[in-house]
């Protein structure tokens, strides 16, 4: 067999290996874009547990440190949303203590 038809086959070959492992991975996980900075991609990066770990489960591993409910029954995905909001809220500076509070409303202790 000469060169020119051994590289025929195995470029051949190759593309039909491609064709299967795209139809294989678009099968298995659909996928999407989200708009994020270049700086929040980097620091979703520096949380990857491994070098191939997908950013589909550093997100996912995020979301599992939502608190799904407590004795009194589930959470709904607006009050999950409100306790990732009020935590980025104290996080940031953007909260009044109950005294400033008090002072606001004129409230005396």
């Amino acid at each position: 067999m000469d060169v020119r038809r051994l590289a025929k086959r195995f470029w051949g070959m190759l593309g039909v290996y491609i064709q299967l492992y795209n139809q294989y991975i678009t099968s298995y996980m659909s996928h999407t874009t989200i708009q994020i900075t270049d700086q929040t991609r980097e620091r979703l990066a520096r949380l990857k547990t491994y070098v191939r770990g997908t950013y589909d489960e550093i997100l996912n591993s995020l979301l599992d440190l939502v608190p799904s409910g407590d004795d009194e029954g589930e959470y709904t995905d607006e009050f999950k949303a409100s306790i990732l909001r009020s935590l980025g809220d104290i996080k940031h500076g953007r909260t009044y203590s109950a005294e400033d509070v008090r002072k606001r409303l004129g409230i005396k202790a």
